[in-house]
């Protein structure tokens, strides 16, 4: 029998989480505090699953919202007058690693 790498469960672990991890994003917002003067904020954190559903929590941890995609979750935030709302995207993680984990 020939020598047969023995199988890793972690590194199959890991290629499993990073192909089904979900996408991380922040909805921001813009306004003008003053004529000309902008301001803006993180509104939301969010994330995109690969059914197109996103998950919303705002920031100050309040609402959560499910919503059929991320762009939804920009117009919720920007539905107001004078109020511009974007998704700014998080790359996705690289290089997932085993950490212990403490009893609470």
């Amino acid at each position: 029998m020939a020598n047969e790498t023995p199988y890793n469960i972690d590194k199959e672990l890991c290629e499993l989480a990073l192909d089904n991890a979900p996408r991380v994003f922040a909805v921001t917002v813009q306004y003008d505090v003053a004529p000309g003067v902008p301001d803006g904020e993180i509104a939301a954190w969010g994330l995109a699953y690969s059914d197109g559903i996103a998950r919303v929590v705002t920031a100050d941890g309040r609402h959560r919202l499910s919503l059929k995609s991320p762009e939804r979750a920009a117009w919720w935030f920007g539905r107001r007058d004078n109020i511009t709302a974007r998704l700014l995207w998080f790359g996705a993680p690289s290089a997932p690693t085993f950490q212990p984990v403490q009893a609470a």
